[in-house]
């Protein structure tokens, strides 16, 4: 690690980024064990929704998301799934990462956290856009940017991008990156410098050289506006993680009907996970993917799930439900890229039947997307809801009531006071997806190099 750059500040109040002209820069090689931070942003944050709003916006882009997800066993020639909630300004993202690309002055990039797909990549210089938070990134005026070369190993090689080539013009490598979706980006793999937070100091950014990433130039489909493009944390090589070539990475999702950030931690060393606990530490081993997957077509973290348990009942299910199939599909996989936790039809039933007969509450009606909710009478107290656990391998995970619980207020849309729970149906589909609203507060550690899952609930807020 070295200083690149200081200078000072007594501008208080601003982020890191803001001021990465004013900050110390300290550079990491890749070998480094140093952590690394940034913030995330839900992408309902402080947008005034009421909680009915929250419900319906994550029901949408879940259901969308999953229908993606389906589709992949379908089509092995369209990578990493990315979902769209529909018409309304659902939106395509869950949780925003915030980073800086380029030198003397990083340029500020809004990337979809997905750990559904590998490709990191940014509008840049793009013919055919959609609209984001932050200026598009000017490749010339960064003095470390530089495009990938026809002759580099990354360029026509399906073990790193399942569709890229040489472009005659320039002999640079250009790349078509699909989505479940029918989204698309295209454009050039270009290498430059990302700038990070450094946890241990909160005037300093750490800056990483030689990160490979997607300059898309041609970006079409159901992206929104509060992205300029997409950091894949899956399993491939290029994902952020595995250029990074950090042993684990980490992060802490605040709930998201709060304003505050959340923050992602890649290296380093998990100190703070015991430090920060609010109840037990447990593991579970990642799960192998599909045998024989296209390259590229799998690129998420399964777990072993062995049953679920709603109060006193134990569903009846066991591991096989759960676990992939010989032709590929199924299998349970956690995913920052999707709301809400998904089960197969047949469990959801069953677990939908515990509820209900637990809950001493009329279930709420005239709903159609799936949710379960209960109408509480007014002026009567809430009663307490059955637990929910997750039975892993070697974990029993006892979800905390607000990671899978809504409390709607009547918020003068006529559904009344309701009690939700925050669970889906996956349809025809055998697989099942842990969401992120089960994961809020909750510390996920991705420990790559132990092969396992780390977990403990946490106040996400004081990280």
């Amino acid at each position: 690690m070295q200083c690149s750059s200081a200078c000072n500040s007594t501008m208080k109040g601003w982020s890191v980024l803001q001021l990465f002209p004013c900050v110390l820069l300290l550079t990491f090689s890749l070998a480094e064990s140093a952590a690394l931070r940034a913030d995330l942003t839900h992408v309902d944050s402080g947008r005034g929704f009421t909680k009915h709003e929250l419900l319906r916006r994550m029901v949408a882009r879940s259901k969308a998301r999953l229908a993606s997800l389906r589709s992949s066993a379908c089509d092995p020639a369209l990578t990493a799934p990315v979902d769209h909630g529909g018409s309304d300004d659902v939106g395509s993202s869950e949780y925003l990462i915030h980073l800086g690309i380029g030198t003397p002055r990083p340029q500020r990039v809004v990337l979809h956290l997905d750990t559904g797909s590998d490709l990191v990549w940014t509008q840049c210089a793009c013919t055919v856009c959609f609209d984001q938070p932050v200026p598009v990134f000017r490749a010339s005026v960064s003095n470390t940017f530089s495009r990938v070369p026809c002759s580099d190993p990354l360029c026509g090689h399906a073990v790193y991008l399942p569709l890229s080539g040489c472009a005659a013009r320039d002999r640079s490598c250009f790349y078509a990156y699909g989505y479940m979706n029918h989204s698309i980006t295209t454009g050039k793999m270009a290498e430059d410098t990302f700038t990070f937070k450094a946890p241990d100091r909160a005037d300093t950014a750490a800056a990483v050289p030689n990160i490979r990433f997607g300059c898309g130039m041609m970006n079409n489909g159901l992206f929104t506006p509060n992205q300029s493009g997409i950091a894949g944390f899956g399993t491939g090589p290029l994902s952020l993680p595995s250029q990074l070539k950090v042993r684990r990475f980490s992060y802490c999702f605040t709930a998201m009907e709060e304003s505050t950030v959340s923050p992602v931690f890649l290296g380093g060393e998990p100190e703070n996970l015991e430090a920060h606990a609010t109840g037990p530490i447990q593991s579970t081993p990642f799960a192998p993917g599909p045998a024989g997957a296209p390259v590229g077509s799998q690129p998420f973290y399964f777990l072993s799930l062995r049953g679920v348990t709603v109060g006193e009942t134990r569903l009846p299910f066991n591991a096989s439900t759960f676990a992939l199939k010989s032709d590929g599909s199924g299998g349970t996989v956690i995913d920052s890229g999707t709301a809400i936790t998904s089960f197969p039809q047949a469990v959801f039933r069953s677990l939908r039947e515990a509820f209900v007969a637990q809950v001493p509450l009329p279930v709420a009606t005239g709903y159609t997307d799936g949710r379960l909710c209960f109408s509480v009478p007014a002026k009567k107290k809430a009663p307490d809801m059955p637990k929910l656990i997750l039975h892993l391998e070697g974990a029993d995970w006892e979800l905390p009531r607000d990671n899978y619980v809504l409390d709607n207020d009547d918020d003068g849309s006529g559904a009344g006071r309701e009690l939700c729970v925050v669970i889906l149906s996956a349809g025809n589909s055998n697989g099942t997806i842990i969401g992120n609203f089960q994961q809020q507060n909750m510390h996920i550690v991705y420990d790559l190099e132990s092969n396992k899952m780390v977990f403990a609930p946490a106040r996400c807020d004081k990280l």
